[in-house]
This record gives structure tokens, C-alpha cells and sequence, in this order.
């Protein structure tokens, strides 16, 4: 098993890639943390990895609250002793709308759950890295914002996520001497339940019109992806595997943003 003896702390854990990161690593041995806001979801998949023989805990919080996040990580060290992998994912869509439409709180929001998240959770998560004397940190951005600019009304979404990548490389010069490795995944479209989160609003005459032949994803013939793919490539940068790869970002889309950007 190739995560023997880690502890994994996964925020959005309760779906799509973060469930599927957290059953795939408790498959190769590592101790999951799963946070995330809705107990119900996070008590199942804890339950789904004990049945399977590994270890589990629920850490409810919401990511953007700076107390509820540190209490969270604490809880975990405490109750597992210590934290070698941390994967940064929670996230939203938040709200699409052209610009004039878009309101400063909207704006907020978004910025506040994606990159202000990202950046407590690793932030509370770094001293106990560095404690074990190295560990791996990887972060979910996206397509949009990085390599893809065609979606409409995306523009607080799309900053959120560009933003995850600077900071991600950031931080991994800056972690570097302490052995503790930061990489970011950019997912493509991928089976989730994430656009039942997101609200569009007034993008009719906003939208750019683009037509793709065989489909948005070339790869797949327009197919998407599955977190259970992803959670594979989450794996590979959790693990010694990726011993000497950080500050890169991966995108994992098919072709998918080569082709739409």
C-alpha cells in the first residue's frame, strides 16, 4: 500500500472528487480526515472506510471560517498524531453572471470558499507537515481561469482558481527546504454534482457562441471524466511516486481546455 501509515486530510470529502480521493486513498493505507459541511454525507463515507478495513474521521467545517478550520486540523492530529498529506479541494461554482450583473458579495463568496479556503487549510496544516519532516499538499483549481476562458460569467470562479495556482507555486518554493511538496490538479468537466450548486444568472446575450466538433472532450469524443479518475491522479502526487515533482499544475480534462480555450 503505497500511503502505509499516512494520515490524509480531504476538505469536500462528502462527493464527487473528494469522495472518491478519500475511498482511494484509504485503499492504499493512509488515515482519512474528511471535512466537509454536511455530516450525513462525510459520516457515510466514513462508514464505507471502515467496512473496508481502514480509518476514518469526520471534521465538520466550513472552510472559509478560520477557527472552524483550525479547530478541524487540530482534531485531527490529535486524534491520528500527525498529517502527511493534505488535499485542498473543497470548493464552489458560485454564481455565474456577466460582470454588471454580478454582486460584490457574490464576488466574495466565491474568493472567500475557494482561495481564502485554500489558503487556511494549508496555512493550519503546514507546521504539521513540517513536523514530519515533509508531506505532500495538492490543490483542486480548474481549467477555468488557467487554460480555459470561454465560459461566460465565470469571472469569479475563474479568478479563484488562477489564483489557487500562483499560490500553489508559491508555496512550493517556499516549502521546498522542509521537504513538503505542493502541486494543483486543473479537472476538466468531470461527473459531479457541482453544477447543482451553481447559479447562472442573465448570461443569454453574454455568452460567447463556440461550436466543437466531436464534442467538448476530444479524448472521450465529449465524454466526461470521473472523480475516480482524478483521485488516481491524486494518488500519484500524494505518494513517494511523485517524490520529486511540486509546484506544477496537472490538468486532467481530455484535452478538454486545449480545444475551448
Amino acid at each position: 500500500m503505497q500511503l502505509e501509515g499516512k494520515v490524509a486530510l480531504i476538505t469536500g470529502a462528502g462527493e464527487g472528487i473528494g469522495r472518491a480521493a478519500a475511498l482511494l486513498l484509504a485503499k492504499e493505507g493512509a488515515r482519512i480526515g474528511a471535512l466537509g459541511r454536511h455530516r450525513e454525507d462525510l459520516d457515510k463515507l466514513v462508514g464505507e472506510i471502515e467496512k473496508a478495513g481502514g480509518q476514518a474521521t469526520t471534521l465538520l467545517a466550513d472552510i472559509s471560517k478560520v477557527d472552524e478550520v483550525k479547530a478541524a486540523i487540530d482534531q485531527l492530529v490529535k486524534e491520528y498524531g500527525r498529517l502527511d498529506v493534505v488535499f485542498a479541494n473543497a470548493g464552489v461554482n458560485g454564481v455565474w453572471a456577466p460582470l454588471e450583473k454580478l454582486e460584490p458579495e457574490e464576488w466574495e463568496q466565491t474568493i472567500a470558499i475557494n482561495l481564502t479556503g485554500t489558503f487556511l487549510t494549508v496555512k493550519y496544516a503546514v507546521p504539521h507537515l513540517k513536523k514530519q519532516g515533509g508531506g505532500s499538499i495538492i490543490v483542486t483549481s480548474s481549467v477555468n481561469g488557467t487554460r480555459m476562458f470561454s465560459n461566460t460569467g465565470a469571472s469569479a470562479y475563474a479568478t479563484s482558481k488562477a489564483g489557487q495556482v500562483a499560490f500553489t507555486q508559491m508555496i512550493a518554493l517556499e516549502l521546498a527546504p522542509f521537504k513538503v511538496r505542493a502541486n494543483v490538479i486543473c479537472p476538466g468537466a468531470i461527473e459531479s454534482n457541482i453544477d447543482d450548486n451553481t447559479e447562472k444568472r442573465d448570461l443569454g446575450k453574454a455568452e460567447t457562441p463556440v461550436e466543437f466538433p466531436e464534442g467538448q472532450v476530444p479524448l472521450t469524443h465529449g465524454k466526461p471524466g470521473t472523480a475516480e479518475q482524478v483521485a488516481q491522479l491524486v494518488l500519484f502526487l500524494a505518494s513517494d511516486a511523485s517524490s520529486h515533482v511540486t509546484g506544477t499544475p496537472i490538468w486532467i480534462d481530455g484535452a478538454q481546455s486545449l480545444l475551448q480555450g
